[in-house]
């Protein structure tokens, strides 16, 4: 009975070894909330996180990026990099924010700074609301879609789609 023990307690530290740095430094799953990215991706989508890509290099325009949000730090939100440092983003105020109809708003993006929008423009919270997303704020990119099972597949989201209005 005891040498069973000690072969349970020898594969949970090895297991605990290989998996917790995994979890901490490279890859993370992410359940997707809401219809913000609709038609890439939908509500209770399960995800993983590549966190180890961003570590070498900087995320690229229409890359799908997880991130922690400026406004409720708690909370992670999944969008689209629409506007990389250095470049000027022109966009539409959403309507919640404007009575004008085609009122436009353009914003210069700084060293360390990128403009994000959900797929789905009209439901969607993000930096046509807050302003441009720090770089820290990034946690990594879609890397793996496990759920829907019929939509398996690697970096989810990252083919050129319709976007809603």
């Amino acid at each position: 009975m005891a040498k069973k023990i000690a072969e349970i307690f020898h594969f949970a530290v090895i297991a605990a070894v290989i998996v917790i740095p995994f979890r901490l430094l490279i890859a993370q799953p992410f359940l997707v909330s809401g219809d913000s990215m609709v038609p890439s991706f939908h509500n209770n989508d399960y995800l993983i996180v590549d966190e180890l890509s961003y570590r070498f290099r900087e995320p690229t325009k229409s890359e799908v990026v997880i991130f922690r949000s400026p406004v409720e730090p708690s909370k992670y939100l999944i969008k689209r990099v629409i506007g990389l440092p250095g470049e000027t983003v022109e966009f539409l105020f959403p309507e919640k924010l404007s009575t004008v109809q085609g009122l436009t708003n353009s914003v210069i993006l700084k060293d360390g700074e990128y403009f994000v929008e959900g797929d789905n423009r009209n439901e969607s919270f993000d930096s046509r609301y807050w302003g441009p997303l720090p770089r820290a704020n990034i946690k990594g990119r879609a890397f793996l879609r496990l759920w829907p099972l019929t939509q398996i597949g690697f970096f989810p989201g990252a083919t050129t789609t319709t976007l809603v209005p």
